[in-house]
Parts: structure tokens; sequence; C-alpha cells
């Protein structure tokens, strides 16, 4: 039986993602920091954390991933009228906090993996940092949907989103993709499979061809530091 790895606070190392856990699927170390130099050591290696805030942390490579490759992208007659209608304005990395906070609140108010302090703390380290983005969208002034995740090279990781009116989190994706698309970006990770991402085009990957297609469009060259722009949905 495969044990557990327990990650030491001096050494980045992680353990090949083969000896990743059957059950739970893809429970691969635990232990260790979130500092940024080990945080993108994980994502380079196609490894995540994912934990409560009871628990130490959680490191994970699901043998099944959920990917959408932006060219892909699927936007529904229902969801262009919603785009077209001008309902939603749509920033990048002007609320970074703003909207990992929010991601955070949604958890904590249903159930799943909570977003620690922690972890808003890391995340916006990388955010400073340009590695990690976010995607606000806003109805009038106000924050009603978004998400966040990080860039490297032409891969994004999509790491958690919120909405706080019906197709928010989905207009945020769907200007993500054909933003992406435009720089050359090949694969957004979703990282765990559901029907909200399928119905977006996201498709199910054996870990193996993940890591394989990780280990290739990091390498490229991907956009550089702050995304700040604002994108009129209605143009999609």
């Amino acid at each position: 039986m495969l044990k557990l790895h327990w990650l030491s606070e001096t050494s980045l190392d992680f353990p090949p993602v083969s000896r990743a856990l059957r059950d739970p699927d893809g429970l691969l170390a635990v232990g260790g920091d979130l500092r940024p130099e080990r945080l993108r050591r994980a994502y380079e290696q196609g490894i995540f954390p994912w934990y409560s805030d009871d628990q130490p942390i959680l490191w994970w490579s699901p043998s099944i991933r959920m990917v959408l490759v932006p060219e892909e992208l699927h936007i529904s007659r229902s969801m262009r009228k919603v785009l077209h209608n001008q309902q939603f304005r749509i920033s990048f990395d002007t609320a970074f906090r703003q909207v990992i906070g929010q991601c955070a609140s949604v958890r904590e108010a249903g159930p799943g993996t909570w977003i620690t302090t922690e972890m808003q703390e890391a995340y916006c380290q990388l955010h400073a940092q340009h590695i990690a983005h976010s995607v606000e969208v806003w109805e009038h002034d106000r924050l009603v949907g978004g998400l966040y995740g990080i860039a490297m090279g032409q891969l994004f990781f999509g790491e958690s989103m919120f909405s706080l009116r019906d197709n928010a989190s989905k207009a945020a994706l769907i200007v993500l993709a054909r933003q992406l698309q435009q720089w050359g970006y090949r694969l957004i990770d979703c990282q765990v499979p559901s029907e909200h991402l399928r119905s977006l085009g996201a498709k199910e990957m054996p870990r193996k061809a993940f890591l394989a297609l990780l280990a290739e469009y990091q390498q490229a060259p991907g956009k550089t530091g702050k995304w700040t722009l604002e994108i009129n949905p209605g143009e999609l």
C-alpha cells in the first residue's frame, strides 16, 4: 500500500505523482507550507493544495483532470444573450484580494474545502509576483462574480470561482478563455470534473496525458506582468 509523503519545512521536493493515492484519488503529500517557491514547484509538477481549515496542508494530483482547451470553448445560445445584453463588465487583475475573499466566503457557506486565510495570503503573494491572476465580473460597481488561478507558460491553472448573480462565474470563465486564446495559451486546468465545466466544453484527461502537455506548454512564453484590462463581453 502506498503511504503519504510528509513534506519537510526546508525541502521543496515532492514525491513522484505516480505515488498519489487511489483512495482518496490523487492525494500525494501532507504538510510543508505555502511559500511562493513551494507553490510554484507544485504547479510545475501538476500538484495543487486543497484542504480544510482543520487539516494539515494536503497536496493533490488527481488521476483524471478536467481541462478546457480555449479553442474548444462552448458558449450556449442563452449565455451569448447574457453576454450581449452587457449586464456585466469584466476586468482582469483589478481586485484579486476581493475575488479570492469572495471565493473563500462562498466555500465556507456551503460544502467543500475551505480557502483558508493562509491560502489567501499565499496566492496574494503570487499575485504580487504576477503569477496569480483574477477575473472580475461587475454589475454596475458591485463585484458579483469572478475567478482566480495561476499562469505558467501557456497554461492557466484555475483555482476557484464564485458567483453572486446567475451566470456571473460562467461569464468570467468564458471571457478568460477567449482572452487566453488571443494570447496563445494552450490549456486551462480546471482540476476536478463538474457538469458546470462540461457545459462550457471542458473534458476529462488522464493524468499522464495532462503531465505530458504540462511539460510542453509551461516551457512556452506566456503573457507576462500584470493583466490589467477591461473587456466588453458583448463583443465575444
